[in-house]
């Protein structure tokens, strides 16, 4: 299983905002922190978020939710997620309009971590 780094995340982030605008740079680096050790979390020795789709949307919920970046928390959410679902061989299909309402819910306050890791099973293909 193949999890993205914060080095990573970093070089992401600034790639984003350099394409679409917004602003570079991290406003709660605790924050971010969070967010990235979120999925690897054990309890008793037993992996929390044991599943790569367990994980990316662990990851996606903790950055969005965290907000640790000065801008693009959303977008950086979604693009790590579909990135470590991408770099271990998760095929997804969706429209841009659902990925967009899902992330919208989600930083929205409307959705929660089971929402989105429900939205990415419903959108994997098998």
């Amino acid at each position: 299983m193949k999890i993205i780094s914060k080095q990573q995340v970093l070089r992401l982030h600034k790639l984003l905002v350099d394409s679409f605008g917004g602003i570079d740079g991290i406003r709660d680096e605790t924050l971010l922190d969070s967010a990235l050790a979120s999925p690897l979390q054990t309890f008793d020795g037993t992996d929390m978020f044991p599943s790569i789709e367990e994980k990316a949307a662990r990851l996606a919920f903790g950055l969005i939710k965290n907000h640790p970046f000065a801008d693009g928390n959303k977008r950086i959410g979604a693009h790590v997620m579909l990135t470590v679902l991408m770099v271990n061989d998760v095929k997804m299909s969706y429209t841009q309009k659902e990925l967009y309402e899902m992330i919208l819910q989600i930083a929205g306050g409307i959705g929660s971590y089971d929402t989105l890791l429900n939205w990415v099973y419903k959108h994997k293909i098998n």
